[in-house]
């Protein structure tokens, strides 16, 4: 149940309204960070763009889930977990990929955008806030959401100090601990789903 302090119909229909808002921001936020990710050259922008795209699809089973009970919750959530640790992976093959072939990573391009979606994703995170203690599906997201923003904020970060050292490994750097962060949270949400479906089976 969401902390709304509200009934069970309009709590659901309180998260359905927020995961739709959640999915729009973070489907703007992959095709924008990723499209000007590859022109600045950035793995750091790159893997926040996936980790968008992974917390869209997160958002998206997470309001199938909605009004379901625990035994789907729990599996929609699965599934996240499942693919924000593929995305993870994937990211650490591209910065393993950049690493080899070399990239010009652009900093100002990647303040800029970085800082975007920190604001965006500080907006997910006070949109999800209220479902925190929700079911299974509705705790997925509000992980998928607080590591986005520690990842932008090492993004910003990134993009300062290839500006200040004019080399690309903190870029590199910043993407493999996104990476990190990405699986990290997969794992966990895996985690709390296989709890909640061991309480669901033995209640």
């Amino acid at each position: 149940m969401s902390s709304c302090g509200c009934g069970a119909e309009e709590a659901e229909s309180l998260e359905k309204k927020t995961l739709i808002i959640l999915l729009a921001i973070n489907a703007f936020m992959f095709v924008t960070e990723l499209t000007l990710g590859w022109v600045a050259q950035s793995t750091g922008l790159i893997a926040d763009s996936l980790d968008m795209l992974a917390d869209a699809t997160v958002y998206g089973l997470s309001l199938y889930a909605v009004g379901k009970g625990i035994v789907k919750q729990a599996k929609a959530a699965r599934v996240s977990g499942y693919l924000q640790i593929i995305l993870g992976l994937g990211v650490l093959f591209e910065v393993i990929r950049r690493m080899l072939l070399g990239s010009e990573p652009q900093s100002i391009l990647i303040i800029i955008v970085g800082a975007l979606a920190l604001l965006a994703n500080v907006l997910c995170l006070l949109l999800i806030y209220k479902h925190r203690e929700g079911g299974v599906h509705m705790r997925a997201s509000w992980i998928f959401s607080a590591n986005d923003v520690i990842a932008n904020l090492g993004v910003v970060l990134s993009g300062a100090l290839v500006f200040v050292v004019g080399n690309r490994y903190p870029d590199l750097i910043v993407g493999t601990v996104i990476s990190i962060l990405v699986i990290r949270g997969g794992i966990k949400i895996l985690k709390d789903a296989k709890e909640t479906e061991d309480a669901a089976t033995f209640t």
